[in-house]
């Protein structure tokens, strides 16, 4: 029995703004004579405050959302699929597991099914990804090599190339759409087999 067509969801950097958050809040901290801060370059005293600023009660919980993260997932509640959120477990900030659920609850209840937080996202399955991280996108493929991956465009995503990819950069949403609809409907005979058989099962019971 096959399953029906999932979209997987990433939070930070996808639905929620964590970049952009998180660049506000090292620039509300910063001396005056330091240079504007910037993120994933490895410096360690940039890196430091963010560990303190991320680890602040409550900080993940009151993210913003990230607008090209919900034009797609616009566009996967229209088509048809079953919507779920699968975000990476936090190794150090035990608080981000429950505010990430809280996350959820506040904004999409009326997207999801379900929320699955996974120590390796390569393990999940669904036909599509929307992940703006490329180390776990290119995880997640080697599993599926006919998954589809929207990636909306960030700072740490910029020359990442892929066939099964699309970069989302808020210009090109009907490609988004188009590539969206036809991952959709290629399994489309699974979705009816899964459905028909669920109906039989019933009349079992």
């Amino acid at each position: 029995m096959k399953r029906p067509k999932i979209a997987l969801f990433d939070l930070a950097g996808t639905l929620a703004d964590y970049d952009g958050q998180l660049l506000k809040d090292l620039q509300k901290i910063a001396s005056p004579h330091e240079p504007p801060p910037v993120l994933y370059q490895d410096i360690s005293y940039l890196e430091a405050r963010r560990h303190v600023i991320t680890s602040q009660s409550g900080w993940f919980r009151h993210l913003p959302k990230f607008k090209l993260g919900w034009d797609v997932l616009e566009i996967a509640k229209e088509i048809g699929y079953s919507i779920s959120i699968l975000t990476k477990a936090p190794s150090r900030k035990h608080a981000a597991w429950s505010e990430k659920v809280e996350w959820c609850a506040t904004h999409l209840e009326d997207y999801i099914d379900g929320v699955t937080i996974a120590h390796d996202k390569g393990m999940v399955y669904g036909a599509l990804l929307v992940d703006d991280w490329p180390a776990y996108v290119e995880a997640w493929l080697k599993h599926r090599p006919r998954g589809l991956v929207i990636m909306p465009a960030n700072d740490h995503n910029i020359g990442f190339s892929h066939p099964n990819v699309v970069r989302y950069d808020g210009a090109n949403l009907e490609e988004v759409r188009q590539r969206m609809q036809e991952r959709f409907d290629a399994a489309l005979p699974a979705l009816k087999a899964y459905q028909a058989d669920i109906q039989e099962s019933s009349k079992i019971i």
